[in-house]
């Protein structure tokens, strides 16, 4: 198999390119992608008589050159950032209060019309209550339940 490979080095590099993409293709980091890259340049430099020492040193060289140079740029352009999902979306939202909320009991918030259970982690005392109709803020998500803020 290996001295196929080595027979055949614009198949190897293919592959090589080929994996790399597929991996980048699951991880989605803009990390392999400059091997890929980097092994495609390979697939017309192994076509000349240079050792395959001297071509795996250049697909180093060549692909760490990309990913240290271009991915920041692309990093930047893509805005590649984590997803807020459904729940970390709440999170800042003005919400009305549909079941009072004191420090001992957890109350209910309506929120885009479907109700949450609710608790608040600034109430001083326990006599403090947040009334039905009061606006608060959602500050976290714990579990199923929003924390709340005056």
């Amino acid at each position: 198999m290996i001295d196929f490979f080595l027979q055949h080095l614009p198949v190897f590099w293919l592959v090589v390119m080929g994996v790399c993409i597929i991996i980048e293709s699951m991880t989605m980091m803009l990390t392999t992608i400059w091997f890929g890259c980097g092994a495609l340049v390979m697939v017309f430099v192994s076509m000349t008589p240079l050792p395959f020492k001297w071509q795996l040193l250049l697909f180093v060289v060549i692909s760490l050159a990309l990913l240290i140079f271009t991915r920041p740029i692309f990093y930047k352009k893509l805005k590649l950032k984590k997803q807020a999902t459904n729940a970390d979306s709440l999170i800042g939202k003005k919400v009305v209060v549909s079941q009072p909320i004191s420090a001992l009991e957890k109350g209910a918030i309506k929120i885009n019309g479907i109700e949450w259970t609710a608790s608040c982690a600034n109430l001083a005392d326990s006599s403090q209550v947040i009334a039905a109709g009061t606006q608060v803020t959602v500050t976290d998500i714990q579990g199923a339940t929003a924390i709340v803020s005056l």
